[in-house]
């Protein structure tokens, strides 16, 4: 018989995850559930109610109501399931108070305990952010996610989901070369922070020959799990959640972390393609891992918000998470803004990915103003595939195919000739799974509507496939031979087989080109404008994200092909997610050169800076690709900078949220000011300057706007529009600005006057501000759209 006795336990915290696992055992012959800490937890003798004093110390407190049963002296603990209507939700609270004396963990406890009516609150917390700022995760009904979300105290509560994951030649392609001057001794300083997959710690570009001890500021740890070990280059690892290791297994971050910061390696390559010397930025910056996403569990929001809380307070310069939502969400509810605004507070810029949804108008996920957001481009190389027909004639195809077939002709065969008897036409033209008869396909080349089909056509016999795909602008590494075309060149050979009966081809090994139109932006990189905070252009900046040779996972699979046994150290990978490191690691070059610059400052020289790209076939440019392309070197020497103190921030939050919140939110008694028009978010002290306005209603805006002067200390810079429309007065007052030190502050501002914008003709209106002084050019896109474009 089972009596109810309330017990509290204490155990020793050395790991920040409180997950807990019910799991079944006999003993003597009867049933009884125990209760784990995963990973393992060293029990404290005896207990205590005291759990402000516990939690000071370090220590978690646990109230459980347990079913005792009296066996053998021993005492067996039981738990109740949890109710399967609860769902994860995440409690943010703002900034940590001050109060010493405040514990977060009780203060959670807590509230939980207020709103729980049924069962333990300590049973349903699953997890308490108290290093960097304030909030936990728990298991919530929607009435007590409702109760919650009533609170003052609570900024917002929302639920726990999943976010997706979104270098040789490229460091060159933007002027970063191995020559490129360099402040070593600053650099080897600074600690990039990768918010990712994990990290592979055996690879070369991550060895630490030569490294000096970790920087003094640094008050990370290394909890990598089992055989994970740090060292002076790799100086921090934590893992969270449901991922049980540091360890990279999916080759995502160590791709991403090495893009950033990996050493200087020479003669890598994937299958001879792409050869040259992988490198980072920064190779003698720091990294510190946190590994929240795997292949098969995705990326917890609560485990990423976990690790921006561990990496602020560990001590990074910069942070580089290439992940993301599949669409904007509010400020409030989202854990990347909320972790990159306490870390911008801290003086760590935050490099987000775009996202991987373009080219669809308003897809861009990353869209916090404090948040550098990262568009993926090309760079000038181009790797390439050929396929030689019967007829002699070549046919160029965008992939990664690094096999060779042997034979110089093989018969070529369309998918929809080789059907099955249990598949329509359509089906067998898209070579879908069991539709292709391996009596017809077998040793020849197959004709596949779709891309997925290669993998089917290769088990059916197939010696190679030829894959159609509209939207291919970047190249896919493939599992078996073959090659994807456009649908021009992919109608040319199915009208040579029509000309022909004995139609033969060969699919050539990939190789590399040089690409002169680079950088463009890639299909896939997300637009604008930004749904959120439609004042402020996002994405801000582009940088090379298509066709990037950098570190690899040696279990990681190569490619998603069940087929495909290959494993290499080096892969070659495209998206968003290989654009944002690249603009994580030029803002530390930038940091090695100015270590008291603040994040808004970096960031600011980093757009300001960029090369301007042509207009892609989305208009207008700028939602595609923000300021430009990043231009690294020029950007330690801007001329001028923006600034954005978090006071700007909570003044840009007051005018989207309410008092209460951001009070929360900044941690002190800020107070939001009267509504005018200076309260505009338009005239956040931002590096670029968007306005909304109705559709065919004539308009007039203005923008007010401070820089600082951090080139010359005595110059005088006067403006410049380029790109003017004849319908709209575009003018800067004043059109001057004369420094006399360096560090001192001009405000100016820009007005434009038009008769109205058609939602259909003229959507938009597109120009930039140029600050020249004969040395420095500081340029900021101005753009100007119509109310429906969002």
């Amino acid at each position: 018989m089972c009596n109810l006795l309330s017990v509290s336990l204490i155990w020793y915290r050395n790991e920040d995850a409180m997950k807990i696992e019910v799991k079944e055992i006999w003993l003597h012959k009867i049933n009884v559930r125990r209760c784990h800490l995963h990973p393992p937890y060293k029990a404290q003798q005896g207990y205590t109610s005291e759990h402000q004093t516990m939690a000071k110390n370090g220590v978690l407190v646990f109230s459980y109501i347990f079913p005792i049963l009296m066996l053998n002296m021993s005492l067996l603990v039981c738990i109740s399931a949890i109710d399967e209507n609860r769902k994860v939700y995440i409690v943010y609270m703002g900034s940590l108070p001050s109060n010493e004396s405040y514990s977060p963990l009780s203060h959670h406890l807590n509230i939980l305990e207020r709103v729980v009516k049924n069962g333990s609150a300590a049973n349903l917390l699953m997890r308490s952010y108290r290093r960097s700022f304030n909030g936990f995760a728990a298991k919530l009904t929607d009435n007590e996610r409702q109760a919650l979300a009533n609170m003052k105290e609570v900024v917002s509560v929302f639920p726990s989901t999943t976010l997706q994951l979104q270098t040789t030649r490229s460091w060159d392609f933007i002027g970063l070369n191995e020559t490129t001057h360099r402040n070593a001794t600053v650099e080897s300083d600074i600690i990039i922070g990768v918010i990712d997959t994990g990290i592979w710690p055996e690879s070369e570009s991550f060895k630490d020959d030569g490294f000096a001890p970790a920087p003094k500021k640094w008050k990370g740890a290394c909890k990598g799990g089992e055989n994970f070990t740090c060292n002076n280059k790799i100086i921090g690892a934590r893992f969270y959640g449901p991922i049980q290791s540091a360890r990279d297994e999916e080759g995502h971050g160590t791709h991403t972390a090495s893009t950033a910061a990996g050493n200087d390696v020479k003669a890598v390559s994937f299958y001879k393609l792409a050869q040259g010397a992988a490198r980072g930025a920064v190779p003698s910056a720091r990294i510190a891992t946190y590994a929240v996403c795997s292949a098969n569990l995705g990326c917890s929001t609560e485990s990423v918000l976990a690790a921006f809380d561990d990496a602020i307070a560990d001590g990074v310069d910069v942070i580089t998470i290439s992940l993301g939502g599949m669409f904007a969400m509010p400020f409030q509810e989202d854990v990347i803004a909320i972790g990159a605004f306490h870390a911008s507070v801290k003086g760590i810029l935050t490099t987000n990915s775009a996202g991987n949804s373009g080219p669809i108008a308003g897809s861009v996920t990353s869209v916090a103003p404090w948040l550098l957001s990262v568009a993926a481009s090309s760079i000038d190389r181009r790797i390439i595939d050929k396929v030689i027909l019967g007829n002699g004639t070549t046919v160029v195809g965008l992939s990664v195919n690094s096999f060779t077939l042997n034979g110089t002709g093989f018969p070529l065969i369309y998918g929809k000739a080789a059907a099955s008897r249990n598949c329509s036409e359509f089906a067998a033209g898209g070579c879908h799974s069991g539709c292709l008869d391996g009596d017809l396909v077998k040793g020849k080349i197959v004709l596949c509507d779709e891309i997925s089909g290669h993998d089917v056509a290769y088990e059916a016999g197939a010696v190679g496939s030829i894959l159609n795909a509209d939207w291919v602008d970047f190249p896919v590494i493939l599992a078996q031979p073959a090659t994807i075309l456009r649908d021009h060149e992919y109608n040319a050979i199915k009208s040579y087989m029509n000309s022909t009966e004995d139609a033969r081809a060969n699919i050539l090994k990939s190789e590399a080109e040089r690409d002169d139109t680079a950088p463009v932006i890639a299909s896939f990189s997300a637009r604008g404008p930004n749904i959120i905070l439609p004042e402020i252009i996002k994405p801000d900046i582009s940088a090379p994200g298509v066709t990037i040779l950098a570190a690899y996972s040696p279990v990681a699979p190569v490619t998603n092909s069940p087929e495909d046994k290959r494993h290499v150290k080096y892969s070659i990978m495209s998206g968003t997610s290989m654009s944002c490191p690249h603009a994580a690691g030029a803002a530390a070059y930038v940091k090695a050169f100015h270590p008291d610059w603040s994040p808004a400052a970096i960031k600011s020289s980093l757009m300001t800076t960029a090369w301007p790209m042509n207009v892609t076939n989305d208009s207008p440019g700028e939602f595609a690709y923000g300021s430009g392309h990043i231009n690294p070197v020029q950007a330690i020497n801007p001329g001028l900078v923006y600034e954005a103190s978090k006071e700007d921030y909570i003044k840009l939050l007051c005018s989207i949220l309410g008092e209460s919140m951001v009070r929360l939110i900044s941690g002190d008694n800020s107070t939001c000011p009267t509504h005018s028009d200076k309260d505009s978010p338009k005239d956040h002290n931002y590096p670029s300057f968007a306005g909304v306005v109705p559709v065919k209603k004539a308009f007039s805006l203005q923008f007010h706007r401070v820089v600082k002067n951090v080139g010359f200390a005595n110059s005088t810079y006067s403006a410049k529009i380029f790109g003017k429309n004849t319908q709209v007065d575009i003018k800067v007052v004043p059109e001057v600005l004369s420094f006399e030190s360096l560090n001192q502050e001009k405000p100016f501002d820009v007005t434009l006057v038009g008769p109205g914008l058609s939602d259909d003709s003229q959507p938009h209106v597109s120009a930039s501000l140029v600050w020249s002084d004969g040395t420095h050019s500081v340029r900021s896109p101005i753009l100007i759209h119509s109310q429906k474009e969002y």
